[in-house]
């Protein structure tokens, strides 16, 4: 495929956080952008003020005329939430238009640059942005294709040269085996996906093979079953975060490296998961060649993430956090920097899982994950691509959850069961349309 011979793109799920940021990336670049999803939402409202026409139906007849009239120098792009099932995809696979997946167009992009790559099961959204921001901070001029909303651009697209991109490498799907990585990360490869995997095995298994695609280093998060240069906190790691300490909270730490030390760095973003985002970020940026200092007066203006840890209210006695975790070790992860944050308040977590074979496959972690909090309002499962598991239900996870104080809630339920639990500190966690609810918690706080 190439991607000069095209004119017009077609999105199918155009506003998925990934499909968006390459609808963004191709509008900019003048091409005719179109696209379908299956609901509004503020990303495809984003989209939609740049003039990117968009239907939420799937009804062939809603395809834009454009598209149909010119399969020639169309390209189809699509999701694999997007089930096979959907009219529009079937309609236009019959057509025999080019159809290919995210990961494919992504890796066409990346191919011809210099590729960072931010792989792992945890952290890659929040490394990526802080990847991205180093580099555009630092006067290099890097495209980056973001898992989420940078608070400093935005966007989930942070538009540079073409000649340098960060990319998240995706796991899901082994999507990152489209890539052609020049300098990439390995963060965590906890399981998960096992609906694709089958098991843990499998998946540690493309983790390796993705590494050998890395055509320069590889940064790995020290422990992993994989060589690589180093990155850990008081590890003894190659990158290493030494003397971490937190102070109203910020956190401030050194980071050892192989041909030096950078001093107290300055991190307003919470959790020693963070911490390690940063190192990792800070790791590739220098061996790309940034200045170390260069790097730490760039983290001083990072803002951060949408929904990765993101204060909605912070004052005293009152706190609500909004976080994308939706797999037990990103609910301990939040849990933890809750408790070094705010020790000894009181805190309710709100979930909303995300896939019936997660929580199928991992009930139990989940059960020990979310006992961490004080109290816990637990939304029904939220199903994406998937088709209900019997007996796997919010019920019966919430049964496995040694709390006393726990309860079901539906959504709109979900205010009154947070006010009810009289929390000074309340996070709501989840990758489904949790989010969506976290400005009503936010003001019906703030009424009190």
């Amino acid at each position: 495929m190439d991607l000069k011979k095209i004119r017009q793109l077609y999105f199918i799920g155009i506003g998925g956080i990934g499909m968006s940021a390459l609808a963004r990336y191709f509008h900019a670049h003048a091409y005719v952008v179109t696209g379908y999803d299956k609901t509004p939402s503020p990303v495809t409202d984003a989209l939609k003020v740049l003039g990117m026409t968009i239907h939420f139906d799937d009804e062939v007849s809603s395809i834009p005329e454009g598209i149909l009239r010119n399969p020639t120098d169309s390209l189809v792009v699509y999701t694999p939430a997007i089930s096979e099932k959907n009219k529009v995809y079937t309609q236009l696979v019959a057509q025999g238009f080019t159809v290919m997946k995210r990961a494919e167009v992504l890796g066409l992009i990346t191919r011809n640059s210099y590729c960072f790559a931010v792989a792992g099961t945890h952290g890659k959204t929040t490394t990526s942005t802080l990847l991205g921001h180093i580099l555009t901070a630092s006067g290099v001029h890097a495209t980056s294709f973001l898992g989420g909303i940078s608070e400093n651009y935005q966007s989930n697209l942070i538009l540079g040269g073409d000649e340098i991109t960060v990319v998240e490498a995706d796991e899901f799907d082994r999507s990152f085996m489209q890539l052609a990585p020049n300098m990439a990360c390995i963060t965590s490869m906890d399981a998960d996906h096992l609906d694709i995997y089958g098991a843990a095995e499998n998946l540690t298994q493309t983790f390796v093979d993705f590494a050998g695609l890395v055509k320069g280093d590889l940064f790995v998060k020290k422990g992993l079953p994989l060589q690589g240069i180093s990155y850990g906190i008081e590890e003894g790691a190659d990158y290493d975060a030494r003397n971490l300490r937190v102070t109203n909270g910020v956190y401030y730490f050194d980071v050892h490296t192989p041909t030096g030390e950078v001093q107290a760095i300055q991190l307003p973003l919470s959790g020693r998961h963070n911490v390690l985002n940063t190192v990792v970020a800070l790791a590739m940026a220098h061996s790309y060649g940034v200045d170390l200092h260069a790097i730490a007066e760039a983290l001083l203006s990072f803002k951060g993430v949408q929904r990765r840890f993101s204060y909605k209210i912070h004052q005293d006695g009152l706190v609500l956090i909004d976080d994308y975790a939706h797999h037990p070790t990103e609910i301990s992860a939040v849990a933890n920097a809750v408790r070094e944050m705010f020790p000894g308040q009181k805190v309710t977590a709100v979930f909303q899982p995300h896939l019936f074979s997660r929580t199928r496959d991992f009930v139990e972690e989940f059960a020990l994950s979310l006992a961490q909090f004080d109290s816990l309002i637990l939304l029904d499962i939220y199903p994406a691509r998937e088709e209900p598991i019997m007996g796997v239900d919010a019920g019966w996870l919430l049964g496995k959850v040694p709390l006393k104080e726990k309860r079901i809630a539906q959504k709109n339920e979900v205010l009154a069961a947070v006010k009810a639990a009289n929390s000074q500190v309340v996070v709501m966690l989840g990758a489904g349309d949790i989010g969506l609810l976290v400005e009503e918690v936010k003001n019906g706080l703030l009424a009190l």
